[in-house]
């Protein structure tokens, strides 16, 4: 299952998260299905140095039907580098996979081509080409913008991008208070922290299964990144505010700025069925907001002409911050997707901007690394608009990005996210 999902992926193009869960359907037990997630985000990982290895381990190309075993064997080799479980274990279960593909005839060359990696491991290893691709895993034109960003500092956080992630909490503060929440995972076995500086989240010190969450169902919590968590800081919310939570699927920001505050608050999505699991979502936590489906960019087709107080622009954007929760990303993003990106985060900003109330604020938000969809995008829209001002938020974490602030991958244990406010000046 992960050697055919890593495969929907690199050779058709499709997201892990959609073709995972219709593969893992008939799988009951919740440590294999976290097995074959962990494997197939392991060989995303790592791809191109895999990759490499079955090329240098198989006399001829895998092509064909035979293409699945060139999957497996990399996801095999992944678990074989990995350590976590004894070679024999990991050659026999892809022999057996093998033998589930493509039934008996090419066993053996999978058993082969792993026992022959155990034997030359050392030599392989050492042979590998030291290039930043099969170094840090990431295809080229991305290492290139990172490192054009960042300078120095790009390898840390391109390491960081292939770390694997805490689970965030973000427990409903209208249904219990954190402390409490806490207290409750704690009785179930659940160890958690409450990092300073983020008033309703909780981080797990090792990763639990959803349904293993005391009263998740009853929305006393959601899981949601700690840097996700910071737009409803940066609204600077009041009860009574007209909200616009723009492009808000999947919902998280939305439910949590209902959370904070009594306030009316119109959820908008291009995708209505991507609404429609905000609407689920906004039900389990007991909140409720106005769900439209519109396109940002064309406000003429669904606003109804009363301005609001606070925008929450969570753009659309390359997602290269959420890279280590969504390993496929890196390989599903191409570079000519960024400036296309940028363009439509300038289009919506400018759409938007007019239906902000004098004395209001805007907030920006992407969950990405580059520049150009972040503070170059921000300073840009500035010059655009002279009714605009930036608001200092230095009491926020993160690292000036002038204009706003930017968390890399890791930071303070979050996600890479970039934050931008600004206020409209009175007419």
């Amino acid at each position: 299952m992960a050697a055919q999902a890593a495969q929907a992926v690199l050779d058709r193009g499709r997201a892990l998260d959609t073709v995972l869960p219709a593969l893992l359907e008939g799988l009951g037990d919740s440590r294999d299905r976290s097995l074959a997630r962990r494997l197939a985000s392991g060989a995303l990982r790592d791809w191109p140095a895999l990759d490499w290895l079955v090329g240098a381990l198989v006399d001829k190309p895998l092509k064909g039907r035979n293409r699945q075993l060139h999957f497996l064997l990399a996801v095999a080799l992944h678990e074989l580098r990995d350590g976590r479980e004894p070679d024999h274990a990991i050659v026999h279960a892809a022999v057996a996979a093998a033998r589930c593909l493509r039934g008996q005839r090419l066993t053996g060359l999978v058993n082969g081509v792993l026992r022959a990696f155990g034997r030359r491991r050392g030599e392989l290893l050492a042979s590998l080409p030291d290039t930043p691709v099969l170094r840090f895993g990431y295809p080229g034109w991305l290492i290139k913008r990172v490192e054009s960003d960042y300078g120095d500092a790009a390898p840390g956080i391109l390491a960081a991008g292939n770390e694997p992630p805490p689970l965030w909490l973000r427990v409903n503060r209208r249904r219990i208070a954190r402390d409490d929440y806490r207290e409750l995972l704690e009785r179930a076995g659940i160890e958690a922290d409450a990092p300073a500086g983020f008033p309703d989240a909780l981080r797990l010190a090792e990763r639990a299964a959803i349904s293993a969450l005391p009263g998740f169902e009853d929305g006393l919590v959601s899981v949601q990144d700690g840097a996700a968590q910071f737009a409803a800081d940066y609204l600077d919310l009041r009860d009574g505010q007209r909200v616009l939570d723009a492009c808000a699927a999947p919902g998280g920001k939305t439910a949590h700025i209902l959370e904070r505050r009594d306030v009316g608050l119109t959820a908008l999505d291009i995708d209505g069925e991507r609404l429609s699991r905000v609407g689920n979502g906004l039900e389990r936590l007991g909140l409720d907001a106005r769900l439209v489906a519109g396109d940002a960019a064309r406000p003429d087709d669904w606003w109804d002409g009363k301005r609001f107080d606070r925008i929450l622009v969570d753009a659309p954007c390359s997602a290269t911050g959420v890279i280590r929760r969504h390993p496929d990303i890196r390989w599903l993003r191409r570079d000519e997707d960024i400036d296309r990106l940028a363009a439509l985060q300038g289009t919506i900003l400018d759409a938007l901007w007019p239906l902000l109330e004098p004395g209001g604020i805007l907030v920006y938000a992407t969950c990405s690394l580059l520049r150009v969809e972040n503070d170059e995008q921000a300073r840009a829209f500035l010059e655009r608009h002279a009714d605009a001002r930036g608001i200092d938020n230095t009491d926020m974490p993160g690292r000036p990005a002038r204009p706003g602030r930017q968390i890399l991958p890791g930071e303070h244990g979050c996600d890479g996210f970039y934050y931008f406010a600004a206020r409209r000046l009175p007419e």
